[in-house]
């Protein structure tokens, strides 16, 4: 069985935003995360499965390929992105923006 590459993202979830987002950083307890705001509320995972959706399309990515790796009911999350496009780094960048001077690389594991 293939072992698949996987890069971690931190994730700042801000459920009941008036409009869904992504970008900017926010000093979290796993790093600087990358601030996602979705209109969803925070029940019944229903915020979670919009972050998810959000981050894949932020990314250009599938959303099969962006999974919950903690913080199910927590605004703090960590996220994989399973089989990472090569200029992942470059397009976390694009949506720190401005607000990060120094943002983390995406984490990553062979």
């Amino acid at each position: 069985m293939a072992t698949r590459a996987e890069a971690t993202v931190a994730v700042r979830v801000r459920p009941r935003a008036s409009r869904t987002a992504v970008g900017g950083t926010y000093p979290g307890p796993n790093g600087p995360a990358l601030v996602v705001a979705v209109r969803e509320p925070a029940v019944d995972g229903r915020a979670t499965r919009a972050v998810l959706a959000a981050v894949a399309e932020a990314l250009g990515v599938p959303r099969s390929r962006v999974l919950l790796r903690t913080g199910e009911r927590s605004r703090d999350k960590v996220l994989a992105i399973v089989d990472p496009p090569a200029d992942l780094a470059q397009r976390l960048q694009a949506l720190y923006g401005d607000s990060a001077d120094d943002p983390p690389a995406a984490g990553g594991r062979a």
